[in-house]
């Protein structure tokens, strides 16, 4: 089979990154029969140099032209990129959240999963992680404080910001069902996430995911307010199974969960509309302050193109099969210098003596452990 599949490698670590997961599908390919045609797409930093605009329509329609899109990381230092000297709708990560808004991408899946071989990375106690944990955040992705009005105005001599937060019942609905779906193939449990105690749109929230959870008689369900499900990630992680949330809350807590797991470099994520089109893409950010030095975490990145295979194309055991090689090679004891642990050492689990590699040859051992 022949898959057309839009490549936006974006700033800093995002083209070195990219470039490893590349060469894991092109591997997949190789083994199972199947052709990947890229189409680069520039989104981000690298896009407003070359044309003045984070984002171009041409770029969205070779975008919307794909099966699917792989993306590395946009945008760069904030404190001296000449990105952040422009007005806020002409940023890197302005082209991003208008991407989402014309595809459609209103759900992100971002999975945060603990190997056990990265225990060590953890900054929990043992006796916290236990067994170790597996949950999947569900974030809302094109609505509530991030798509609402914004402004920036004199009052009465006084600089007054506003930001509006908005939710329709049809936008909470559809994210619900999704969740609830997901949650029918994993553990059976969704925790619904939102400030009800407090604000209008988390009370409505939380009245239609209880329609929603009717349909769903064999999936457990609670409601968690975002400041105690902050804690509990902390406290007792192997407690959630799928958490459903709106788009600022799931922002902030999936990169709560990524640390919990031991690196954002390792957590892969999936923006999905309502057909088999999605946008795939590491959780963190796009270093800059590492960028071109061959050090940066590739796995993300290949993880997410794994959920390319499986969400985008339907390839289970393509995806698999990925996922099988990432773990292979972490129990082998390679790891890139944001895995690495302190001690470099047999520990009393008997794990082996670890080896800190680069990017390139993170990518190659995995492809190494594809088709073997």
């Amino acid at each position: 089979m022949e898959y057309k599949i839009g490549v936006i490698a974006g700033d800093g670590i995002g083209p070195e990154i990219v470039a490893e997961a590349r060469k894991v599908l092109d591997r997949v390919g190789s083994v199972y029969g199947h052709t990947f045609c890229y189409e680069e797409i520039q989104m981000g930093g690298c896009s407003i140099d070359a044309t003045g605009v984070p984002l171009t329509d041409d770029a969205i329609a070779a975008a919307k032209a794909s099966d699917a899109v792989l993306m590395g990381s946009i945008g760069g230092n904030t404190a001296t990129s000449p990105w952040y000297q422009l007005p806020p709708d002409r940023r890197p990560e302005a082209g991003l959240l208008r991407l989402r808004k014309e595809l459609n991408l209103f759900a992100n899946l971002r999975p945060a999963y603990l190997y056990d071989e990265l225990r060590a990375a953890c900054p929990l106690r043992d006796e916290i992680i236990g067994d170790g944990f597996d949950m999947m955040i569900m974030r809302e992705l094109t609505g509530g404080l991030y798509f609402g009005e914004r402004k920036t105005e004199n009052q009465n001599g006084v600089l007054t910001a506003t930001d509006t937060l908005t939710y329709s019942e049809t936008e909470i609905r559809r994210i619900a069902k999704r969740g609830f779906d997901i949650a029918r193939k994993r553990r059976k449990k969704v925790t619904s996430v939102d400030k009800a105690n407090v604000l209008d749109s988390s009370r409505l929230w939380r009245k239609i995911v209880e329609e929603v959870a009717a349909d769903y008689p064999d999936v457990a369900y609670e409601h968690m307010l975002v400041d105690n499900c902050a804690m509990q990630l902390v406290k007792d992680p192997k407690q959630f199974d799928v958490i459903l949330t709106e788009n600022m809350f799931g922002d902030i807590l999936s990169d709560e969960a990524s640390m919990v797991t031991g690196s954002i470099g390792m957590l892969a994520s999936a923006s999905l509309n309502d057909t088999k089109f999605g946008l795939y893409e590491p959780s963190g950010g796009s270093a800059p302050d590492i960028a071109g030095k061959g050090i940066a975490n590739p796995i993300a990145t290949v993880l997410s193109a794994a959920m390319l295979l499986r969400y985008s194309l339907d390839l289970d055991a393509e995806a698999d099969a990925v996922e099988a090689a990432v773990k292979q090679v972490l129990k082998e004891g390679f790891r890139t210098i944001d895995i690495m642990p302190q001690e470099n050492a047999m520990g009393e689990s008997g794990q082996a003596e670890v080896t800190q590699v680069g990017t390139a040859q993170m990518g190659d051992l995995i492809c190494g452990h594809i088709g073997v």
